[in-house]
């Protein structure tokens, strides 16, 4: 097995992330657009079907009832709140599930094994959906995000060759494109490595 390329030992406290499968797509946007992405996979179902997996958290609330004791009964209704409280976050599953051409989106509901207790959790339940389907249900339209990649490929064409930041207001519905230098957020080890081979390199010579 090869080692995870996205993976920094230093970085992520020791933590190893879970296998991930990347698949390199191309589409054609039009006018002689062409974008690749790199897109993630999970797993397989039935050995022939591509699929993606993800995970609600249970959010310990005072007074309110326990996923574990209605999630036989009234599934539709979590997801419903989960809809209403993380609407981003399950716009962003579905948008990546479609981008990476998966046949099955996996969500289970997790829960901690105690309220107190913040490492050890349970999956409550699994359920399976269709991407398209789901998207659907969540009113994400697949033309609209199309054209928003669109719109800032065409953005992006009036600027010259450079490094920019894009950045929502805090405030305000709007964003901001800023031109930054080239060599903004450069990790600064590789700077350090750098500066200590030219030292070593003088010593050196010297």
């Amino acid at each position: 097995d090869l080692p995870n390329p996205f993976y920094d030992e230093d970085d992520n406290d020791g933590m190893e992330p879970a296998s991930t499968a990347f698949r390199y797509r191309k589409f054609d946007l039009g006018d002689n657009t062409q974008v690749v992405c790199r897109t993630e996979l999970h797993g397989l179902v039935k050995k022939t079907q591509y699929m993606t997996a993800f995970a609600l958290n249970e959010l310990p609330t005072p007074n309110a009832t326990a996923w574990r004791d209605k999630l036989d009964s009234q599934r539709g209704a979590v997801l419903a709140t989960e809809l209403k409280n993380n609407a981003f976050k399950l716009a962003k599953w579905t948008a990546s599930s479609l981008l990476s051409g998966a046949d099955q989106m996996k969500i289970g509901f997790v829960s901690r094994t105690s309220p107190k207790n913040n490492f050890d959790h349970v999956i409550q339940a699994t359920q399976f959906y269709r991407p398209k389907d789901f998207a659907t249900q969540i009113t994400l339209s697949e033309g609209q995000m199309w054209a928003m990649v669109r719109m800032f490929v065409n953005l992006m064409r009036k600027h010259e060759d450079g490094k920019y930041v894009l950045m929502r207001d805090p405030n305000k519905a709007l964003l901001r494109l800023f031109k930054v230098p080239p060599n903004t957020f450069e990790d600064d080890d590789d700077d350090e490595e750098e500066e200590e081979l030219e030292d070593a390199a003088e010593a050196k010579q010297s």
